[in-house]
């Protein structure tokens, strides 16, 4: 009741809300406009995932320094919304004529616009509403929740739109930029001296030193095999896969759309519930959990031959994803200096992660394009399975005393 009560809870779920509606109108359906209304072929989309995380790893690498540095100013949230207002006619009038014309040009084109404004834009909003419920002391996965529920609500009409013209798609995510715009306008807050003191005492040497750390690339090994790989067959491969079960494309279009959105509801209340249960079983076991359950869907998909089975395997997200996320903060703030919250997350989930997808996703294209989906949904499962099971033997349970020694390097006393 108490979190209901603070308005900035709510302008922080506002942003998560606002944002993955204006995401979801396009991207959950990205593979399928790409693969079916565009005529790309596999390696052609596995070159394009590949070029948008390229350059979405520039983003994200500035993002989290600066925004550790500027602490929750909304200087990089108002650099944001521009590319959120943008997204449709950049969309109709310049990525898809490009990528019919001039492929290449397209999708690096297309790869600066999307990696700034929402692949690392993404990552980045998430770990700033994380740094706003530490200040305004009200539950992140509560405010996160918000998130889901918006990408629910896009997604339920995504699909619709799809099968009558994608445009429709682009347009109204654009009107949803708009709204996160005026929000941004609307939320005003103080940040204190003591808070401006604290983070401009981070420095660039501070920041390094976290790469002196064996924990942080244990912790960025296991997301690099588990969450990068689970990403190139939840976005990439998926949803065309998913369209395959029916005889009817538009059909799969609307089913699809209908049933992402009773995911990401139940992705919602998870959120909800997920603090508590990453509390109970900790922020390690919590993140083994998650890539079991994220190793199971991917090998799950190859077993099951039926729409319905089909169905069931994808709500297994809604199921994953909260607890990964919420494991992720929970396992940073007990092992790592707070104040680089930002670069941690960025770094070591988002920025990790696409270096995978950078590395797979052409070569995954070109595994389905000769074999088939199955084949390549065993090759990924095993994948996970393995780097999940050997974070059992590196991930940590709580601080050590190295930890302790590199947070004593990198925070500096404020009085």
């Amino acid at each position: 009741m108490h979190t209901l009560k603070n308005k900035n809870y709510w302008f922080s779920s506002g942003y998560l809300f606002l944002f993955f509606i204006t995401w979801s109108l396009w991207w959950s359906f990205y593979s399928i406009w790409l693969n079916g209304t565009l005529g790309l072929n596999g390696s052609q989309t596995g070159t394009i995932f590949s070029i948008n995380s390229f350059l979405s790893l520039i983003f994200m690498l500035l993002y989290g320094i600066i925004q550790d540095k500027i602490g929750i100013k909304k200087y990089l949230v108002w650099f944001q919304s521009v590319f959120l207002m943008g997204i449709g006619p950049f969309i109709i009038y310049v990525y898809e004529p490009l990528l019919q014309t001039n492929f290449f040009t397209g999708a690096l084109l297309g790869g600066l616009y999307f990696g700034a404004g929402f692949i690392a834009g993404a990552a980045f909003l998430e770990s700033y509403t994380e740094k706003l419920s530490r200040k305004f002391n009200f539950e992140y996965g509560t405010s996160r929740m918000w998130g889901s529920i918006g990408y629910a609500c896009a997604t339920f009409i995504a699909g619709l739109l799809l099968s009558i013209n994608p445009h429709l798609n682009f347009w109204i995510a654009s009107v949803a930029g708009l709204g996160f715009f005026i929000l941004n306008c609307l939320f005003k807050f103080e940040v204190s001296a003591k808070e401006e003191e604290k983070t401009s005492n981070l420095s660039v040497k501070d920041i390094i030193s976290i790469f002196k750390v064996k924990k942080f690339w244990y912790f960025v090994t296991f997301l690099f095999g588990t969450a990068c790989i689970y990403t190139i067959y939840d976005v990439q491969l998926f949803p065309i896969y998913f369209t395959q079960h029916f005889e009817d494309v538009k059909t799969g279009y609307k089913v699809y759309g209908y049933l992402n959105s009773f995911q990401v509801l139940l992705e919602s209340a998870m959120l909800f519930a997920a603090p508590f249960i990453v509390n109970r079983i900790g922020a390690k076991k919590a993140l083994i959990l998650a890539g079991f359950v994220m190793g199971s869907r991917i090998i799950g998909s190859a077993l099951v031959d039926s729409a319905v089975g089909i169905s069931f395997i994808k709500l297994l997200h809604g199921v994953e994803l909260p607890i990964l996320l919420i494991a992720i903060f929970k396992y940073i703030s007990l092992n790592f200096d707070q104040r680089l919250s930002a670069t941690i997350y960025l770094i070591g989930f988002k920025v990790s992660g696409e270096i995978g997808v950078i590395i797979f996703s052409s070569s995954i294209g070109k595994l389905y394009d000769k074999t088939s989906f199955e084949i390549t949904y065993f090759v990924l499962g095993t994948i996970v399975y393995i780097f999940t099971i050997a974070a059992i033997f590196f991930l940590s349970n709580h601080k050590s005393t190295q930890d302790k020694l590199i947070h004593s390097v990198t925070s500096k006393t404020v009085k």
